[in-house]
This record gives C-alpha cells, structure tokens and sequence, in this order.
C-alpha cells in the first residue's frame, strides 16, 4: 500500500489505515494465520483457586472492548465467546518497545495474551500480561460504546457489529443454539431418527404458501424452493422409518411482518402409530424439557408482566367451542357467511367478502381469539377445509383430529392424526380451496398408495419457539440475518 498524503486523518478509517501501513512497513502484518487459545474467558476465571489472591498462566483472546490507559499501566477489557475478561499491561512486564505499541492500539483490535492471573482490588479476576500480540486489525470502529447500534436496520443488516456491542443478542442467539440442541437431544432420546429432505422440489407441497421458483439447468425444467417439510417425511413413514424428524428450512414468498420472514426454520416429526394426541405429549414433555435444561425455569415473563406457566398440564378446548364463546352465539356455525360477515363488520374485523365461509370464522379466530391464548391451549378439531392432509374426526365429520398450540398469542405448533388413506388424501388434495390450488403431488399418492401407517405428525416453528423462551418482541430478533431489500446506499 502506498502512502496517500491526501487522506483526510479525521476520518477513522483513514487513520486506522494509515497505522496499518506503518505497522507493515516496519515488517509486521497484524492478519495472522492463527493464534493459540487455550482458554475462553470463562474457562480462564474457572481455573482461579478459590480464595487465592494468584492464578495459573492463561492464553486467552479476543477482541478489545475498552482500554484505560494510565502512563506506565493499563487496563482493558477483551470480547470473547464466553465473554469479558480484563487484562493488565504494565510497561515494566512487557518492555517499553511492546508496551508502545500497544498504546497504538485501538477499539476492536483482536488480540491474544498470555500471562498469570490475579485479583485486583476490587475483586475482579485479572490476567497480567507477559507477553501480548495484535491478530486482526479492526479498521473501522465499532459502535458507540453506551448505545451501540441504534438504527434497527443497521443492527439487522451488521448483525456482526449487533452481536460485538449487545450482551442481550448474544444471549438470545446463545439461546437459540442452546434450545434447538436441547430438542435434538429430546427427540433422540424418545428414539427418532433425524433426516434430511429436499430443499429443491419439483411441488411445492404440505402447505398452502406461494414458493420462491427457481430453475434447474442440468434436468432442464422449473422447481421450487420447498415451503414445508411434511410430505417426504412422510414419504419415510411409507419406508419403515417409524420415527423420525426434520429440522431445517422453509421459504415461502408472501409478507413480512413482526412474526413472519420468507425464510424460516422448521421441526417437524412423525411418529408412526401414534396420533394427535400423542403429539401433545411429546411437543409438552419437549417444551418443558427445554424449560429445565436451558432456561432453568418453566415460568415465563412477558413483557407487560404476565407470567406464562410452562409447567403441569396444558388447557384444551375445541375450535368451535373457542368461536362460539367469542361471538356468544351457539348458532355461529348454522350462520348464512352474509351474517358472519355482518358480525365481523359490527366488531371491527377486516375481512374479504369473496372468502369462503369457513374463512371468515377463521379471521374471528386468529384475529380476535389466538391474540388471547396467552397461557399454552391446545385449540383441537378444527375446520376440515384449513388442512388436507389430517384425519377426519369420526364424530364429527367436518372437523379434524388436530391441534394447534398457542401460547403467548400466537401458534407454535400444529399436529395431527394424519391421513393415511390414499383415496381419501387425493379427495381432500382436490377439493382444497384456496385462491392457489397447489398443484397435486402425485408422487405423494403413489408413495401412500403402497400403504402408511397411522401416525401423528407436528410442525414446530422455531423461531416463534425461541421468540417465546427469550422474550423478544420480533421474529427478526431470533434470525441472525433476515430478509431485507438490498442497501442502495452501501
């Protein structure tokens, strides 16, 4: 790099570019290859003897976060995995020369130290350091340090500088990690099997959702982003893999919204002779696994206050039972759709005319009920039109054996006893309303046509989940990096 005399040294940038060309032209580069770390910061505080004013010898890196220099000594502060641990420069230990160049050293530099531990004054456990070295250069600077990022598009689109400056990020993504963990573990210990499936489909099916389409040069013809797992997880069922699970990806090209990204993540599971109600079992003994393994506590607080209860048995109550308590009409569902939509109208509920009847009960009850299910509800047997792919409830037969868990508002997990009759399958794929029929997989149908066993089968949003556990308000809160349109600006 040539020396640019020009360059305006009030502009940070520049200023830490230019101490990056003095550092190489006097035959350093601070990009090294790598850097022995034998300890995280926690890993280092864990071996200081209780009681003992010294520590053992400790190497430990990580990225500055404050220096307070003092002439001959300095303290600073050190960002690793794990966390802060303090350092101790001291002219005398390390030489006037290394002692120098340290001084030259700024915000968000990377460094590795190595050196004894003790305590300081006021108790907090303190590597001396004996020998020191730069690893990375940090040429811009990070965030202000008491407020960090306070643009919300900014923290999202440099979630890495998010992640530098916001203790509570690290902790809600350390969360995430630790939760979905936590649920591999939980299913493999109930004896499924994980499995992947394809991403690319030639259908997009097991939901009803707009695809992102694509297409594929070397078999020449269109395919789609997948925008469920469930029909080649069942397609397993049909192989003799009883029990098994996804976790991964769905894409689906509609809105974005406070709960909603194009791109989510998904668990699904199936458990073969099983059904809904075996679902609920497992997705209660998962959640409360999750609660005591992660969290250390089954009780949640929201952000008004209200405390979420995890624990003992969860409320059930039928679908119909939830409408007609709302609408304080038992005769809801004799109603003409003219008289819904009136009802709506009355209470303030937005809600398109040209849907279908049971569209319009269902606008009542994700707009005016699940708001409400603030404490874990199963909400059972709902409408036979709002899923093709479940049993029909022998009692009642315009209703399904499924449920959908709320909890905290919103859906975190539906399930069902699912349909296994291929007749029947094929029937309900061709009747499904809907303003984009999805196109039927026959594939599907000739795997069921070779026969499926009965089984239950849920779908477990984790981002709502961990939305839940960490007490965010947004799903954007819980993806590293979400969808946003591209920065002209950048």
């Amino acid at each position: 790099m040539s020396q640019n005399n020009d360059i305006d040294t009030s502009d940070l940038y520049a200023v830490r570019l230019n101490k990056l060309e003095t550092m190489r032209s006097a035959g350093f580069d601070p990009f090294r290859a790598n850097c022995e770390q034998a300890h995280t910061s926690e890993q280092a505080k864990a071996l200081f003897p209780e009681g003992a004013e010294e520590g053992p010898v400790v190497k430990v890196a990580g990225r500055l976060k404050f220096i307070r220099l003092m002439g001959k000594a300095s303290f600073v502060k050190i960002l690793d995995r794990d966390g802060i641990i303090q350092l101790y420069f001291k002219r005398d230990e390390i030489g006037e020369e290394a002692y120098d160049f340290f001084k030259k050293l700024d915000l968000g530099d990377i460094i590795g130290v190595e050196g004894p531990m003790f305590k300081t004054k006021t108790g907090e456990i303190t590597v001396r350091v004996k020998a020191f070295t730069l690893v990375s250069k940090a040429l811009r600077p990070l965030p202000e340090k008491f407020h960090g990022l306070t643009d919300s598009e900014q923290v999202y689109r440099q979630r890495y500088l998010d992640l530098i400056s916001n203790d509570d990020s690290r902790r809600v993504f350390k969360t995430r990690s630790r939760i979905i963990s936590c649920i591999r573990r939980y299913l493999d210990a109930h004896e499924f099997m994980e499995v992947e499936t394809p991403i690319l489909q030639a259908e997009a099916g097991g939901a009803a959702a707009r695809p992102f389409e694509t297409y594929f040069n070397a078999l020449d013809c269109p395919f789609v982003l997948r925008i469920a797992l469930e029909l080649y997880l069942k397609r397993m069922l049909v192989g003799g893999f009883d029990r098994v699970y996804e976790i991964g990806r769905n894409f689906r090209n509609e809105g974005l919204s406070r709960r909603h990204n194009p791109e989510f993540t998904m668990l699904e599971v199936y458990q073969a002779y099983s059904d809904f109600r075996g679902m609920m079992k497992l997705i209660r003994g998962m959640v409360q696994a999750i609660c005591d393994d992660v969290l250390g506590t089954d009780k949640i607080t929201r952000y008004d206050g209200e405390i979420i209860d995890l624990g003992g048995e969860w409320r059930e109550a039928a679908y119909k039972d939830l409408i007609i308590e709302y609408t304080k009409d038992p005769d809801w569902f004799f109603r003409s759709k003219a008289e819904k939509l009136a009802f709506c109208e009355k209470d303030g509920i937005e809600v398109d005319p040209e849907r279908e009847d049971f569209e319009v009960t269902n606008n009542v009850f994700e707009k005016r009920i699940e708001p409400t299910l603030i404490q874990p509800t199963f909400v059972t047997h709902i409408p036979r039109e709002l899923c093709p792919l479940a049993k029909i409830n022998q009692e009642d037969d315009s209703v399904l054996d499924v449920f959908e868990l709320c909890i905290n508002g919103q859906e975190i997990a539906p399930a069902y006893s699912e349909q296994n009759d291929p007749i029947v399958q094929r029937k309900m794929f061709e009747q499904q309303a809907g303003e984009e029929v999805q196109k039927i997989d026959d594939d599907f149908l000739t795997a069921m046509e070779h026969g499926m066993p009965p089984a239950g089968g849920m779908g477990v949003g984790i981002d709502r989940l961990v939305i839940l556990l960490t007490g965010v308000p947004s799903i954007r809160d819980v993806i590293l990096f979400p969808a946003m349109r591209p920065d002209k600006d950048a």
